[in-house]
């Protein structure tokens, strides 16, 4: 009955968490279906992103801290965004006011997103790490992961070899979670694959919600290749390591615990 219990509060702090990318979700599928006179489809997302953004912040469901690093996962995410479709990687193919280079301003909302889910799971769960690795080799290795997104067009691609190297440089990091005042455990790299493989869930369905499409999904959709998966298992890893370190950084600046634990303030 305890782990029932503890099973279906853990259900509901991750729907609490993932309150943003439903909303997403839900500005997909609804402007798939609905159009306003005047507006592109793209436009209505990036303005439903925009007033959701606002009011989580006004109801108190997101923290102005937890704004700022999704402020800098947008910036990140876009940078991406412009370079993938520059090189074909996928497309945006309808019409926007609010497209740059071919790339509508919503597109950074969806990095956001992950962001968002982090902060929130992080302090809903109480999340603490230890065996946290210096930044002397977690600054690296995530600048690595992702300047190999851009580069991997032109010298090759080396996911794999990061990812290995990633699971040694995290071997001993575990990531705790509270429950019904009970501590629950499990190793960090597990969280970065579980979390990617439910993002590449979730991007077949922006996919077929029409969100963008790669290019065997011109004519026709289809499930995203699996091999994705590796892709935004590493995306993850940058965005716990960015915010894991912020998080240290500003402990740091309190006075605040050491960098083997890092605690939302």
């Amino acid at each position: 009955m305890t782990f029932i219990r503890s099973l279906l509060q853990f259900a509901w702090l991750q729907a609490l968490s993932c309150i943003f990318p439903v909303i997403i979700f839900g500005a997909l599928a609804l402007t798939k279906v609905v159009a306003v006179p005047g507006l592109h489809r793209y436009d209505l997302i990036l303005l439903i992103c925009l007033l959701a953004q606002i009011g989580m912040v006004v109801i108190k469901l997101e923290t102005m801290d937890e704004l700022k690093v999704i402020c800098v996962f947008h910036l990140i995410g876009l940078a991406l965004e412009l370079f993938k479709v520059h090189m074909g990687s996928w497309s945006y193919p309808e019409a926007g006011w609010s497209k740059i280079f071919g790339v509508p301003l919503y597109s950074g909302f969806m990095y956001a997103s992950v962001a968002s889910y982090i902060c929130q799971a992080w302090r809903r769960l109480n999340l603490q790490m230890t065996g946290w690795p210096k930044a002397v080799f977690v600054v690296p290795l995530c600048a690595a992961i992702y300047f190999n997104f851009f580069t991997h067009h032109f010298i090759g691609d080396y996911r794999w070899i990061l990812t290995g190297l990633l699971v040694i440089v995290f071997i001993r990091t575990r990531v705790y979670f509270t429950l019904l005042g009970k501590t629950y455990w499990m190793p960090l790299t597990l969280a970065f694959l579980l979390i990617g493989f439910f993002i590449w869930v979730a991007e077949n369905i922006s996919t077929f919600l029409g969100a963008w499409s790669y290019p065997d999904q011109e004519k026709v959709w289809r499930l995203v290749h699996i091999g994705k998966i590796s892709s935004w298992f590493l995306l993850v890893v940058i965005s716990i390591i960015i915010v894991a370190q912020l998080k240290h950084v500003k402990a740091g600046l309190k006075g605040g615990p050491p960098q083997t634990n890092f605690h939302h303030s």
